[in-house]
């Protein structure tokens, strides 16, 4: 008591991911290879089935994990048959990231491509049922370039 704390502790950003999954230590092993992510630490749930909370860092940024505990309202994407959120991994390479994510077990749903926005950009479905995008940023198009792509975009879905 008493210490200067920072009201936000490194190294996290204001928003913070914290995704629930059913297995959680399946799920660490799968976030390493598929997007090279270090684990901070576990908490193993109290009656020994899976962990009750983790972290691991993807590049620069803290995701947390806890394993699906419905009682509680915990649910993950497999259970929910979907999730309405998805999570924006910008790298290097685009297209080696997507294919080694989809090396580590990640479905694809969208392959890398080109966009309007000035990205070349994938998603992809990991085993656990959250969707990532894979982006690197390639070029800053002007608004008017980027409503004129979004226009065509459209046209084309």
């Amino acid at each position: 008591m008493g210490q200067d704390v920072p009201y936000m502790p490194p190294p996290f950003h204001n928003v913070t991911p914290h995704i629930v999954v059913k297995g959680c230590i399946a799920a660490i092993d799968f976030y390493n290879k598929a997007f090279g992510a270090v684990e901070r630490f576990r908490i193993p749930n109290p009656d020994g089935n899976g962990l009750m909370h983790a972290e691991i860092m993807v590049g620069d940024s803290v995701i947390m994990l806890g394993e699906e505990m419905a009682e509680y309202g915990y649910h993950s994407p497999i259970s929910l048959n979907g999730s309405s959120v998805t999570l924006m991994l910008y790298v290097k390479d685009t297209d080696a990231a997507f294919e080694q994510a989809l090396a580590a077990g990640a479905e694809s749903a969208m392959p890398p491509q080109d966009m309007f926005w000035g990205d070349r950009y994938g998603q992809v479905i990991d085993p656990f049922g959250h969707r990532w995008a894979i982006a690197t940023h390639l070029r800053d198009p002007s608004p008017e370039e980027i409503a004129a792509g979004a226009a065509a975009f459209g046209k084309d879905c």
